[in-house]
This record gives C-alpha cells, sequence and structure tokens, in this order.
C-alpha cells in the first residue's frame, strides 16, 4: 500500500499557539488542499496523526475536535483528495500515554488496522516529535519548514532525528516524493563498488 502520515496543525492548517480550538481558528496553509489533491490523485492513501493536548486541558470538546476534522474532509474531498482515517492524541504530557507523539501508538495503530507496512510509508510533519514516532516505525521522514519547523531545525536534536528530507511546506515535500516514488530503482544485479551507501 502506498501511504503518506501527515501531522496536522502547521503541516496542512495554520498552527496557533493557542491551539485550534474550533471550525473559525481552522485555516488551511497555501497548497495544502493542492498537496493532499497530488497524494490522492498519485494513488497515496492519506493519515492523519495529530497531538492534540487542548482537549486534555479542556480548551476543547472530543465533539469540536471531531467537527473540525469532519470540516477538514469535507474540503479536501471538495477539492479532490481523500482523507483515509485520521487518529489524535487528547492526552496532556503529563499523562506519559502511548500515543502522543514522538511516541509512536497512532501510527501504530492506523498500520494494524489499514494493513500498513511502515517502512513502505512516508511521514510528514512541521516537529521533531513527529520525526521520531516516524522513525520508530520505519517511515521514511520529511521535516517541513512551516509551523514550527523552521524553529525544530535549529534544535541540537535535529541530530538525533535527522529526517531524509527537509521542505519548505507541505506541497513541496509532496513534489519530493512522487519524484522519490518514480526514480529508478538501483541495479542490485551488478557487484557494488567504493564506498557503501548509508541506510535511510
Amino acid at each position: 500500500m502506498r501511504a503518506v502520515f501527515l501531522d496536522r496543525d502547521g503541516v496542512i492548517n495554520h498552527n496557533r499557539p493557542d491551539h485550534v480550538k474550533n471550525l473559525t481558528e481552522f485555516q488551511f496553509l497555501p497548497g495544502a488542499l493542492t498537496a493532499l489533491r497530488l497524494l490522492t490523485s498519485a494513488g497515496f492513501r492519506i493519515f492523519i496523526i495529530t497531538n492534540q493536548a487542548a482537549v486534555g486541558r479542556g480548551l476543547m470538546t472530543v465533539e469540536a475536535l471531531e467537527e473540525i476534522h469532519a470540516h477538514l474532509r469535507a474540503i479536501a474531498r471538495y477539492h479532490g483528495a481523500k482523507i483515509d482515517d485520521i487518529r489524535y492524541c487528547p492526552h496532556i504530557p503529563e499523562e506519559r500515554c502511548g500515543c502522543r507523539k514522538p511516541q509512536p501508538g497512532m501510527i501504530q495503530e492506523l498500520a494494524a488496522r489499514h494493513q500498513i507496512d511502515c517502512r513502505a510509508t512516508f511521514l510528514i510533519g512541521d516537529a521533531l516529535t513527529d520525526i521520531a514516532a516516524g522513525q520508530r516505525m520505519g517511515c521514511r521522514t520529511i521535516l517541513v519548514k512551516s509551523g514550527r519547523g523552521s524553529t525544530e531545525l535549529q534544535k541540537p536534536e535535529l541530530r538525533l532525528y535527522q529526517p531524509v528530507h527537509i521542505a519548505d511546506d507541505l506541497l513541496a515535500a509532496t513534489r519530493w516524493l512522487l519524484q522519490e516514488e518514480i526514480r529508478p530503482a538501483p541495479d542490485t544485479t551488478l557487484p557494488m563498488t567504493g564506498v557503501l551507501a548509508m541506510p535511510q
């Protein structure tokens, strides 16, 4: 299965320091809907994984969050894209749950439900916690500079969670991964010479 896991805030829609708590505060980032359409047209199944501690902090209800996600899916569908599934973690960090990124619980749940081989997938996020969660499941990870991405690039932890690619935004990341998908595989029938390539 061709699949991509996407973070939400800062990747698909504008992030807010006070959280996206209702439909009024939910605004798509430029190019995001085009990216979702391109992924769908290319045969990728799209899964969203998002930390939503605003629920655990009492800043929004589960019903409000699900209304946002219903709106996201409807607008995406109108623009020719399909969101296959969404998982969110409502917990605050202090709860130390297994689903809040950088833990891989949401990816594990989606992989089990939809029979996804994570080693054949991409994950796109704007935070090192996204990258860490994806790498723990074997995904190829892309960090975008939108949202928190530019700030995350300055963190020393980047050395520990180095993505395979850094892109300006979701649309740029999508164009890159689509090029990667059509790149011919190396000919493994010939003997290898020179320096061994490092695994990604």
